[in-house]
């Protein structure tokens, strides 16, 4: 694959080879929750891909949109009061809002619920029906009376037909790992009304994916196309036998109503790929300044290039539904299809106990959107494995590579120049071998960042970033300069360092876009375009250097991770959802989708917050006591907390950091009960350790703590 990579880079990269014309998506977040920090790996990773390849010279077009379709959204904005119109509305207002925030430069962000998507997927299915790629036959589900909808797995719950285990989900035990159909649970309800659901048969649409089993089998396997190891595991697909796929759902459903099939909707995974369609199409329509023709990128002959960067959670979807639907309608197939893995946060899966489950917009309240971007750019590679974000590691990484050392070069000397040689560079070069080697590795670094390895790319510009500043150690300017007759030699020495820091820029900019907008203006240059880094800087005239990065605070991060456990615990907001393109799946898809175990799981996790509804075991895990607040006292440094010491009883005495300053006097609260959350895992605030949560109800009158009846002792259970 490596060396498959890099003769595509030799190719494409020659200066005598045209333009390529690339068009560029990332998976499409699902309109039901914010952005968090999981998502931006794949955001980031192509908004730093586009960046650089358009630095090389390439036309490239990146579109994205919200995936806006499904019964999860129907029965969210159900439960908001909210129109689905008016859910979707607001959520992609915020999506967009978080993407800004971390300079992610769409040139089209779109919606699968629009006229463009629409069209295109009556498109699709009507020449694959024509094709015979579609069949229609009855299928028996589980339905909510009270509800009066078909129940989809993660909404059907009861016992094991192989086992007897209570409360698993309608497609498979987590006890004993028996895989099933819904029809098959024993004493079945719904996860959404808690009523017995009913078997019913309705006629559902079927995509016939065996038709196209030789074409996939060559095409996951043509060059380039795929990661091996997604390749590899298709391949166990092929093996187990690829299914009809089940496209149709009843209503009442939020989407696509199929062409002449009256009640009947697209599932939501047939319109939300075809949504990088209707996305490009509506900027083809909207920005025909541009010179974009829809059919010079999806038709059938097309020679432009199309990548999608996805989650491998949902590889199935993009690399045998996909291309089989495009291929079956006569249209082009991607060129190719970049999968990443998962981000854990300090070595675990993200978590809201601990703070780390973060929000998009919560970092981009503490924190320079460009710390992570070179973090992750520096993590990232070509592969699929998970990504940790260590945050004594992240803080580490970014104040030493790009303060201590990039940053610290055009610091150390641009005064000087400014002093004593009135803002302009030597005339000439007094280090060309030096130059000429920086400008050398660009061909390297261009090459990484094509195949995603951008942390290969990362290293080898901080392996140049040292070379500049052992340079600048070197010659000491600043020793220089207090020798009388060494003007000169301080004048070349500065203008080598900034020669040098504008050629870094270069390499750096697809990962810091905003610092080098700024350093643009400081070093009064026209272009960081890849090939400007040739030209040097001589007798140029440099404008006042300003600071263009400060150190990340140690605190800041704290405050971070703080303000991610104070907001879930003061609104205890539902579990995020909004992952890139939902996997849901009906009890029929199980057999037909084969997805793996992992996008099932999280699938599960996620039911509870769709819906508001849990069931006993789920309640039954929170562990509540009596508690006698003892002590109570303000917490220095924060405008919203009291620090409790609470009395559990036979539990002994735990420490509770609380939201609820506003609403309470420390000295109010001294000798009152209170009810706690006792089996919560312990929290490490900036303040201290917080072991547990108290309950209080809160409206827009204020707080308001709940406490026991009397008679009631500190320790005694709540049930």
């Amino acid at each position: 694959m490596a060396s498959f990579l890099r003769a595509i880079f030799l190719a494409h990269f020659a200066v005598e080879q045209r333009v390529r014309k690339i068009l560029v998506t990332s998976a499409l977040p699902y309109a039901n929750g914010p952005i968090h920090l999981g998502h931006l790996v794949e955001y980031l990773q192509t908004d730093i891909w586009v960046r650089a390849m358009r630095a090389q010279g390439h036309q490239v077009t990146y579109v994205c949109a919200d995936d806006a379709h499904g019964t999860a959204i129907m029965l969210r904005a159900e439960a908001n009061g909210l129109t689905p119109e008016q859910q979707i509305a607001q959520v992609q207002r915020e999506h967009e809002r978080d993407f800004a925030g971390f300079h992610i430069g769409f040139d089209q962000y779109h919606s699968t619920h629009a006229e463009e998507n629409r069209l295109c997927s009556t498109d699709i299915y009507l020449k694959n029906k024509e094709k015979g790629n579609i069949a229609v036959r009855p299928v028996k589900q589980l339905f909510d009376p009270e509800k009066g909808l078909f129940l989809a797995d993660r909404f059907i719950k009861g016992e094991c037909p192989k086992c007897g285990a209570a409360d698993q989900y309608g497609d498979n035990c987590e006890k004993c790992g028996t895989t099933y159909s819904a029809t098959e649970l024993k004493n079945p309800y719904s996860t959404l009304s808690g009523a017995t659901p009913v078997e019913k048969e309705s006629e559902h649409f079927f995509f016939r994916l065996p038709n196209f089993e030789p074409f996939l089998k060559h095409w996951t396997r043509s060059p380039g196309r795929l990661q091996s190891s997604i390749a590899n595991k298709l391949d166990e697909w092929f093996e187990a036998g690829l299914a009809d796929w089940d496209i149709s759902r009843d209503a009442p459903y939020f989407g696509f109503e199929i062409p002449d099939a009256p009640g009947k909707y697209f599932y939501v995974w047939v319109d939300a790929p075809i949504g990088y369609m209707g996305s490009f199409q509506h900027l083809c329509r909207q920005r025909p300044e541009l010179g974009l023709r829809f059919e010079d990128y999806w038709a059938k002959d097309a020679t432009t290039e199309l990548y999608h960067f996805i989650g491998k959670d949902i590889v199935y979807f993009h690399a045998l539904f996909w291309p089989a639907m495009l291929e079956g309608a006569g249209y082009r197939t991607p060129t190719g299809v970049f999968a990443h893995g998962f981000l854990t946060v300090n070595g675990d899966k993200m978590s809201k106990s601990r703070g780390t489950f973060i929000k998009a917009e919560t970092y981009l309240h503490h924190l320079n959107p460009e710390y992570l971007r070179y973090y992750f750019a520096s993590k990232l590679s070509d592969t699929v494995e998970d990504m940790d974000l260590n945050l004594d590691d992240f803080i580490q990484k970014v104040n030493s590579d790009l303060v201590g050392k990039f940053v610290n070069i055009a610091s150390r000397c641009a005064g000087f120049i400014h002093k004593k040689f009135e803002g302009k560079l030597a005339t000439t070069c007094a280090e060309p071998e030096l130059l000429q080697r920086l400008i050398d590795a660009g061909d390297s670094i261009a090459e990484a960042y094509e195949s995603r390895q951008f942390s290969r790319a990362m290293r080898e510009i901080m392996a140049l970033t040292d070379l500049a500043n052992q340079y600048i150690d070197e010659k000491k300017p600043w020793a220089l300069a207090k020798v009388d007759g060494m003007e000169a030699e301080v004048h070349a020495v500065c203008s080598v360092g900034l020669n040098l820091f504008r050629q870094l820029l270069v390499y750096l900019a697809p990962v810091l876009p905003t610092l080098a907008a700024q350093a643009q203006h400081f070093l009064n240059i026209d272009s960081l375009s890849w090939d400007s880094r040739k030209s040097l800087l001589l007798n140029h005239d440099i404008r006042a250097f300003e600071p263009l990065m400060q150190r990340v605070d140690k605190d800041k991060v704290a405050a971070m991770v703080a303000a991610s456990q104070e907001s879930l615990e003061a609104t205890a907001a539902s579990p995020n959802t909004a992952n890139a393109m939902p996997s849901t799946a009906t009890a029929n898809e199980k057999a037909n989708a084969k997805t793996d175990k992992q996008a099932k799981s999280g699938a599960k996790a996620d039911s509870a917050a769709e819906t508001g509804v849990i069931d006993i075991a789920d309640f039954a895990k929170v562990e509540l006591r009596v508690a006698l607040i003892e002590a109570a006292s303000m917490v220095e440094g924060s405008d919203k907390l009291l620090k409790l010491t609470l009395n559990v009883g036979p539990l002994g005495e735990r420490t509770v950091f609380s939201g609820i300053r506003t609403a309470y006097s420390p000295e109010a609260l001294v000798g009152r009960m209170v009810i706690l959350v006792a089996n919560l895992a312990p929290r490490k605030m900036r303040f201290g350790i917080s072991e547990g949560m108290v309950i209080a109800a809160g409206n827009d009158d204020g707080i308001f703590l709940l406490s026991p009846d009397n008679g009631a002792k500190a320790g005694d259970r709540v049930s």
